[in-house]
């Protein structure tokens, strides 16, 4: 909600934008106060915060405060960080959608083309060479591993997901120059992870870092000059239980995974053709 008042600022008129502006800086406040006060701090009339509210596409101000009231709240920790304890299954619905939806908009908009080129042509040329493209991932991000895994051996490559710190630093070891270790984090903090990643930079390999911006594991692929796809999300990882960061995560994987498939070529198809055909092979109900 917020991020989509702050797109609106440039269309809307001089006084609105006072309105808008006063939101961004303290939205706890704006939802609590009068329609006098808010007038009052924006140096605007109480007509003109109706319709700051309008235009930014809600009925009115009741409307807009009780949908902000949602949107900064501190929710249930550990649980989600958008909803409250009594919220109905609809409310359940809207929030946590909300939520996923406005988190994948803010990553479209902010992320960096060229890492993700960088990413798909070392992932393609490991590929090509028939190097090892390795995942690593602990917890919540092992299962986003082994999901990418699972999207990546389908393109005909050499490819593992590890999920344990030990089988992890032993993988990277045997890593070589042109094998790529692609490490998923939420936190950047693992110890495991960023040993693991240390290690496969010694070894010439080319790190792709997954994980929020000014993490160490961050500033370890940075530091270094390899790739960082940084996926920044509202979640905060020593209270809730991780629902955004592993959807961003999972679509970055299916971001790679289209861009080394067409850089692939032709020459994938039929094989995608024929496994698709095996598969079929395999259903129990086939269609009339």
């Amino acid at each position: 909600m917020l991020e989509r008042v702050r797109a609106s600022i440039p269309a809307l008129p001089p006084a609105e934008q006072r309105v808008a502006k006063l939101l961004l800086a303290d939205p706890r406040s704006f939802a609590s106060l009068p329609v006098g006060e808010l007038a009052e701090r924006s140096h605007v009339s109480k007509p003109t915060v109706v319709r700051f509210c309008r235009s930014v596409g809600y009925d009115g101000l009741a409307d807009f405060k009780l949908k902000l009231a949602g949107t900064v709240n501190e929710g249930v920790p550990f649980v989600h960080r958008a909803v409250d304890e009594d919220d109905k299954p609809a409310e359940l619905i809207i929030k946590v959608i909300d939520n996923a939806v406005a988190a994948m908009l803010k990553y479209r908009n902010a992320a960096a083309g060229h890492a993700v080129e960088r990413a798909i042509e070392a992932l393609t040329n490991a590929g090509r060479e028939h190097k090892r493209i390795e995942f690593y991932g602990v917890g919540n991000s092992g299962i986003v591993a082994q999901d990418a895994q699972h999207k990546f051996f389908r393109l005909g490559v050499n490819t593992i997901a590890c999920s344990d710190g030990h089988v992890q630093v032993m993988s990277a070891t045997m890593l070589g120059a042109g094998d790529c270790a692609v490490v998923i984090s939420n936190s950047g903090r693992s110890r495991d992870l960023l040993d693991a990643a240390d290690i496969a930079r010694r070894k010439g390999a080319t790190v792709i870092v997954m994980t929020a911006s000014g993490s160490p594991l961050a500033q370890f692929a940075q530091s270094h000059g390899h790739i960082l796809l940084a996926a920044d999300h509202p979640e905060d990882y020593d209270r809730y239980s991780p629902m955004v960061s592993r959807l961003l995560h999972l679509t970055i994987i299916d971001i790679l995974t289209t861009g080394v498939a067409l850089r692939l070529g032709s020459h994938l198809r039929p094989m995608l053709q024929e496994i698709k055909r095996n598969l079929r092979a395999k259903r129990y109900a086939q269609p009339e």
